[in-house]
């Protein structure tokens, strides 16, 4: 079991790796031509950045050689990650389909596994410079004010003075419902599901958003409820699934109602549904 002094080792890891490919991403976003988009197997596309930050992230966790599972690596097969006790789960840049579109909602995503559990996580949304923060047991926060910078090197003491404890203090209460939507994938069973929500809450609003950043918005409180009906891996939601369960919220499989499972040899999420923690129902 990662004891609190192992955790407060690997947390200035985790959060540096975070911010340096933030900044591989964000000298790619400033410079549209250098984009260098293809598509995946999946037909999902990756660029330059996606890249750039894969290999950010690699080599500044190497020397805690602890393995990494990566949406860059998923070709990595079963038999060789099924046994691991203690692994990085990745997502470089999460929300490709935004970045490209150039509205900023992108994230960069890295889960701590214990025993296919989430002990640590960190979700850092470079343009807008700030960083999310959850340990087991531990609290979930957010830190402002994180630029992106390829040489950053903060200490653990450094990492947490002036964090903000999650959810936000002010966000208790919304007149009507929020529901977090994503931007760029929507199917006709998330209209259904929101049809069904709105005979119960007629002013609700939908807040579209595109990447992880809807699980920090979320555990701040500012919306509350995401439903999600498309495709995910296992990268995308686990950072945020942790973040937002130590502010006091819930994520849950669709329809089955339990929690979502870590290291399957299907890396695909089942469709699922977030409530934050001020959520009324």
């Amino acid at each position: 079991m990662i004891n609190d002094k192992v955790r407060m080792y690997l947390l200035p890891p985790l959060f540096n790796a975070a911010v340096r490919a933030g900044a591989s991403i964000m000298k790619v976003y400033r410079n549209r031509d250098d984009y260098d988009i293809s598509l995946k197997e999946d037909r999902t596309p990756i660029t330059l950045a996606d890249r750039m930050a894969h290999r950010t992230i690699r080599e500044y966790l190497g020397p805690t050689r602890i393995p990494i599972l990566s949406e860059e690596g998923r070709e990595m097969r079963y038999e060789e990650r099924c046994n691991w006790e203690l692994y990085w789960l990745v997502d470089p840049l999460d929300g490709t389909v935004e970045f490209i579109k150039g509205n900023n909602e992108f994230t960069v995503n890295i889960a701590l596994m214990e025993n296919n559990v989430c002990m640590g996580a960190v979700i850092y949304v470079p343009y807008y410079e700030k960083m999310y923060v959850a340990g087991r047991d531990s609290g979930s926060y957010v830190k402002e004010g994180v630029a992106p910078d390829a040489a950053v090197d903060y200490s653990y003491e450094e990492i947490v003075r002036g964090w903000t404890p999650l959810p936000l203090a002010g966000e208790s209460h919304h007149d009507h419902l929020r529901v977090a939507l994503s931007r760029s994938h929507q199917t006709p069973e998330t209209h259904e599901h929101v049809a069904r929500l709105r005979e119960r809450f007629p002013d609700l609003e939908i807040v579209e958003q595109g990447s992880s950043y809807k699980f920090c918005l979320l555990a701040e409180g500012r919306v509350d409820y995401y439903v999600r009906t498309t495709h995910t891996y296992e990268w995308d939601t686990a950072a945020g699934e942790l973040i937002l369960a130590e502010a006091g919220g819930s994520t849950r499989a669709l329809p089955e109602e339990r929690e979502l499972r870590y290291n399957e040899e299907d890396l695909h999420n089942p469709w699922f549904h977030c409530r934050s923690k001020f959520c009324p129902f």
